[in-house]
């Protein structure tokens, strides 16, 4: 009986030592590894079904093992976790274990018997655990999404087909839940689908790990030989554009800014940029208020800038920033600037800047005058000028000053709408 183990620790070369410790230990194991410090933290519906035992460091990269650890023993049908110490402090072990670890050692001086036995004995443990119930999922045409069967959902309607994905009206066979579903096209080890499925991935790894009503969220996650897919939460209500040709009155379009602004707040604390705002990427819920979505452009502020690097533009020039427009290197402020053309275009219901072609809509992000507000939306421009300032070091330094300003904006609004104004 195989054991099948998860090692979730961010040294390369401890990793190494356990997985040679299981090898010696058990004929054809199957071991794989988590680096928190590159993925950070596992998704919250992450359950480890197919492992057997989880080792789990207590410096994992990404918050407090013992934190991981609690938080994984209360996931309903986890496996067995073996925790491993940098000392060997019997307090520590006793809360350990307190916390729900099955077994805990100590990483200055690991007993390759005892670690062994551990695991054995953990194995026996987990299987002998009834297995969950699956869901009755018969992958007939109704699990059909494209040229990919999908176990799990069921088709309603296509949404949106594009270049790199298609998007479906789907519903999950286990609660009847309508979602939103998203295939790659591109198969994923394939020359030309190589760099957008990892676009794709890091859609999901940052979005599923991200908490705030105006961000997106994700149900499920899954990945076949030739196709990978998200289901996330569905907007009936559509997206922001057809709000902004309805005609969107000035209260209504500073809360939608602050909304938005306090989105991307969550975002760039956790280190990433969404590179691609539009109002097509701006979601409606029912109670009127907006979701950010679409991460598939996005780039953790982290990553090597070799990934972008080489002047490749990813977006949408009718919202994009003068550094992003030329290949330059982009931080926060560029997504500040287009949150500014969007705030400009649900006060005028029109874009600033319009051309015959793409490269002359960027050029003029670039070199063309910032665009007047008539007389009666006037009181805008210091905001406005502040996202859309064509040197990133006159625009709102971080979208948390963004937030701020826009509170007060609201206010103001709200009183002069008070008086009648």
């Amino acid at each position: 009986m195989t054991l099948r183990a998860l090692i979730i620790n961010s040294d390369p070369v401890f990793r190494r030592l356990l997985a040679q410790h299981i090898a010696t230990g058990f004929d054809d194991p199957a071991v794989a590894e988590f680096d928190p410090s590159a993925h950070g933290q596992l998704p919250a519906d992450f359950q480890a079904t197919g492992y057997d035992v989880v080792l789990l460091d207590d410096q994992p990269g990404a918050g407090a093992g013992l934190d991981w650890l609690k938080d994984l023993r209360r996931r309903k049908g986890f496996p067995p976790i073996v925790y491993l110490l940098s000392g060997a402090v019997e307090e520590a072990e006793r809360l350990v274990l307190d916390a729900g670890a099955y077994a805990c050692f100590s990483k200055r001086k690991i007993s390759h018997a005892r670690l062994i036995e551990a695991l054995r004995a953990a194995q026996l443990l987990h299987r002998r655990l009834p297995e969950p119930r699956p869901v009755a999922d018969e992958a007939g045409p109704q699990s059909r999404f494209g040229d990919y069967t999908i176990r799990g959902y069921r088709f309603v309607q296509q949404l949106a087909d594009g270049p790199i994905s298609m998007v479906y009206l789907a519903e999950s066979v286990k609660d009847d839940l309508q979602v939103a579903l998203k295939v790659l096209r591109a198969p994923p080890d394939s020359a030309s689908g190589a760099s957008t499925f990892e676009r794709f991935l890091r859609e999901y790894e940052i979005a599923a790990r991200l908490r705030h009503p105006n961000v997106v969220r994700i149900f499920d996650f899954g990945a076949g030989d030739d196709y990978a897919y998200i289901a996330m939460e569905y907007f009936p209500c559509g997206d922001l554009r057809a709000r902004i040709k309805a005609g969107i009155t000035p209260l209504e379009a500073a809360t939608i800014l602050r909304q938005m602004a306090e989105a991307l707040q969550v975002l760039h604390t956790a280190g990433v940029l969404h590179r691609d705002l539009k109002p097509g990427n701006v979601m409606l819920r029912e109670d009127g208020s907006v979701v950010l979505i679409d991460f598939g452009m996005s780039k953790q502020l982290q990553l090597d800038a070799a990934i972008t690097g080489n002047g490749e533009i990813f977006g949408t020039p009718y919202y994009m920033s003068p550094e992003q427009g030329h290949g330059r290197e982009t931080d926060a402020r560029s997504d500040i600037y287009s949150l500014g053309v969007i705030f400009y275009e649900m006060l005028m219901r029109r874009k600033p800047y319009i051309a015959g072609t793409p490269m002359q809509v960027i050029y003029k992000h670039a070199h063309a005058p910032l665009p007047v507000l008539p007389t009666e939306f006037r009181r805008f421009e210091a905001i406005l000028y502040n996202c859309i300032a064509k040197d990133p070091q006159r625009r709102y330094p971080s979208s948390e000053q963004l937030v701020d300003a826009v509170r007060e904006l609201e206010r103001d609004e709200a009183e002069r709408l008070a008086q009648g104004y």
